[in-house]
């Protein structure tokens, strides 16, 4: 009797376990049943939204990739064309409208985006992050291929809500990039919400050679992210050959950002960076001279205490003959 008891019991498990099961696979048929018919229907977002919180799809699925994608990312050219001759669509998007020019755009393949601008891919389309084939021509660094997109049409300056190509091309010391935009109409003080104008986004990345040519072009000097300047960003990185060229093309010693602080604040203690900014304000005052002596010989909780007891300004003196 005891036996056929625990024989009933195993029965009803395994009969719930196998109930859950259909239970789930109904939900999964059912859910890619309605990510088809969104993407039937045209609205991919909606399947995304669905791919990602149900399934657990990261954002930038590759799930319904063509052929065409993997023929324009591998940048084999011979394939791509066979594909194209047997009809397939060059337009033809992802779950989350990446296109097979992106990707050829993507691996710097300008071959293959040539072939497809020329079988009518959209030369301005945008995925659901808002990237251009344009901006991840500026990603790669592909000179040639930024010039071709120009030359089909892509727009080089879009609107703050989109992915910025210059902004990306200075990200990574593209300049090549960089001076074909601008040549081509972008603004050089063009402001990004999220990172500021471009000069701002070359100091926060240490691209000399953008900040160089940046300045040279005219780029407003004091112009960055907020209240934050590019002078700022070049002393919280410590980077004295910027901070040099910054202050020799005008950038203010006096400009405060968010948090009321001067580039000076920001420059590590005893720094190539303080001493060139030092060197910027010109003859030395009673501030610049406690913050430097008593830094080397008592210790930054000296410098509060000075600053809080306004010590009379022979202290000056005194300092400078230490």
């Amino acid at each position: 009797m005891e036996g056929s008891t625990i024989l009933y019991a195993f029965n009803n498990i395994y009969f719930a376990i196998f109930a859950l099961f259909c239970f789930k696979l109904l939900i999964k048929i059912s859910l890619a049943l309605l990510t088809h018919f969104y993407i039937v229907k045209g609205n991919r977002k909606e399947a995304a939204r669905i791919a990602e919180e149900i399934y657990g799809i990261a954002p930038g699925s590759w799930a319904d990739r063509s052929p065409l994608h993997e023929a324009a990312f591998q940048g084999r050219l011979l394939s791509l064309k066979t594909l194209i001759a047997q009809g397939f669509n060059v337009n033809i998007v992802t779950i989350d409208h990446v296109s097979a020019l992106h990707e050829a755009c993507l691996g710097g393949h300008v071959a293959c985006a040539k072939v497809l601008l020329e079988h009518g891919a959209r030369v301005n389309a945008v995925t659901l992050d808002g990237i251009t084939p344009l901006f991840n021509a500026c990603r790669c660094g592909s000179a040639p291929t930024v010039d071709m997109l120009l030359e089909f049409g892509a727009r080089p300056q879009l609107e703050n809500h989109f992915a910025s190509p210059i902004h990306e091309a200075v990200k990574r010391g593209h300049r090549e990039c960089m001076e074909i935009l601008l040549a081509n109409g972008v603004d050089v003080d063009q402001e990004n919400p999220q990172h500021g104008t471009v000069l701002y986004v070359a100091c926060v990345n240490q691209r000399t050679d953008c900040v160089k040519k940046l300045l040279e072009l005219g780029a407003s000097v004091n112009l960055g992210k907020g209240l934050d300047t590019p002078l700022h960003a070049a002393a919280r990185k410590s980077s004295a050959e910027i901070v040099n060229l910054l202050t020799d093309y005008g950038a203010s010693l006096k400009c405060r950002n968010s948090e009321l602080k001067y580039a000076l604040d920001l420059a590590a203690p005893n720094s190539s960076v303080e001493r060139a900014l030092l060197l910027r304000e010109g003859p030395p005052r009673l501030a610049q001279l406690c913050r430097l002596c008593i830094r080397k010989c008592l210790g930054r909780s000296c410098l509060y205490l000075v600053h809080k007891l306004h010590l009379p300004e022979r202290l000056e003196d005194f300092l400078l003959f230490r």
